[in-house]
């Protein structure tokens, strides 16, 4: 948004940044929450995987309809359909009495995260100018991970106090606030693509070039961030560290805390000097950094961490290594993401389709988040744990690894620094 826009471009931003906030929240919760169910119900590594899945499924099933409907009809009613679908779900978490009931709300979560995720972040790429379109990108995405601050840590927090119902209830409440903000603050779109976008932009070479990482990536990713919260709260029996929800939350709002703070710089900077540049360097520092998540214990001892720490109570020494690792995977992923979400806008906004644009950036990035969490869970209740990392660090390097050469080989050895 340029200086001096009206007053109906900033409530229409305020309006998407709190329906960002407002799924964030949702995410970072349950995120916090899902090794309590572990430890509560003891599935096996197949249903522990399906936990996962059961979302990422659904989310890969609702990709190409929700993206098209949003370049063919309004994306303000199909952002609105999914605000709905994502209050169903949060609702029937709380009548979920198994594991077969936890997979099924989770897939109904899926379904309305999808929704919202590509409408909410095409319709502020489609409002953004071009020059500052990677840092109004970054700038919604810090109200998702601030909502990821606040969730991770009320999670655990009302958990404990109060039981699933209560959380639940805050969930909702959130929720339909922020479906009433985007009814009566966003404006219609009267944008209509017609056909299918989807053809086109599939053989957009920017496109291509971007996939070839981001269909590794979504592997490291999916492991990663999910497994180092399994890994803080997984009986230590079980090769985790078994700390309490309380502590499981702390160690995610370094990642929440870390990435909201950095993103919507980093994404000004990737506006000024080159998209493509901080996608290879964020990409990069996320591998290294996840393969040293298995040796926190290790580190933590070399380095005499503390095991005293305030309200949290007797820890182990791998606490604070951990935590140090968490919030520098927040600040690899800060790097990467705004610029790698600008270059899908930018793609999508010149050809016409934003939805669709955005939409396939979700798609490449479901069949490594479908299977990862399920590699995830077998390697957990197999070799171990560690290996979980050791795998998502790998496809890491290896996807920056394949983006450089892509890049270069097709777009020449400048491009890392002209995008």
């Amino acid at each position: 948004m340029k200086d001096g826009a009206g007053v109906d471009d900033r409530l229409q931003f305020g309006a998407l940044y709190l329906t960002r906030f407002a799924a964030g929240f949702g995410f970072a919760t349950l995120a916090t929450l899902l090794p309590t169910y572990i430890n509560l119900y003891d599935p096996s590594g197949l249903v522990l995987g399906l936990f996962y899945t059961g979302f990422t499924v659904a989310q890969t099933a609702a990709v190409v309809p929700v993206a098209w409907a949003g370049d063919r009809y309004d994306k303000r009613d199909v952002l609105l359909v999914g605000l709905v679908l994502s209050v169903l779900a949060y609702a029937s978490f709380s009548l979920a009495s198994g594991s077969l009931g936890l997979v099924v709300a989770r897939g109904l979560q899926g379904l309305g995260a999808t929704a919202t995720g590509i409408l909410s972040l095409a319709m502020v790429g489609e409002l953004a100018p071009d020059d500052e379109r990677a840092n109004r990108i970054g700038r919604a995405n810090a109200f998702r991970l601030a909502a990821g601050v606040g969730g991770a840590l009320s999670a655990g927090f009302l958990y404990q106090q109060y039981g699933f119902d209560v959380v639940y209830g805050v969930l909702v409440g959130l929720l339909v606030v922020a479906t009433l903000g985007v009814y009566g603050f966003v404006e219609r779109d009267g944008t209509r693509i017609r056909g299918n976008p989807f053809a086109g932009l599939a053989l957009n070479e920017r496109l291509l070039t971007l996939t070839s990482f981001r269909a590794q990536y979504s592997v490291a990713v999916t492991l990663v961030r999910s497994w180092v919260l399994v890994y803080a709260g997984l009986e230590v029996a079980n090769g985790g560290l078994g700390y309490a929800a309380l502590v499981v939350g702390v160690v995610a709002v370094a990642e929440k805390l870390t990435n909201m703070l950095c993103q919507p710089y980093s994404g000004s900077l990737s506006d000024r000097y080159g998209r493509a540049l901080f996608v290879f360097l964020g990409g990069g520092a996320y591998g290294l950094v996840a393969l040293a998540v298995p040796f926190t214990p290790d580190i933590g001892l070399a380095l005499g961490a503390p095991t005293q720490v305030p309200y949290l109570g007797d820890l182990s020494p791998a606490f604070v290594p951990l935590v140090v690792c968490n919030g520098l995977l927040g600040v690899a992923d800060s790097v990467r993401e705004p610029a790698s979400m600008a270059l899908f806008a930018d793609e999508g906004t010149d050809d016409g389709g934003v939805a669709s644009s955005f939409g396939i950036r979700e798609l490449v990035w479901r069949p490594g988040s479908v299977l990862a969490p399920l590699a995830a869970g077998l390697l957990t209740a197999g070799p171990g744990i560690d290996w979980v990392f050791f795998l998502g660090g790998a496809a890491a390097l290896s996807a920056v690894a394949t983006f450089l050469g892509v890049l270069s080989w097709t777009h020449g050895r400048g491009a890392l620094t002209e995008w």
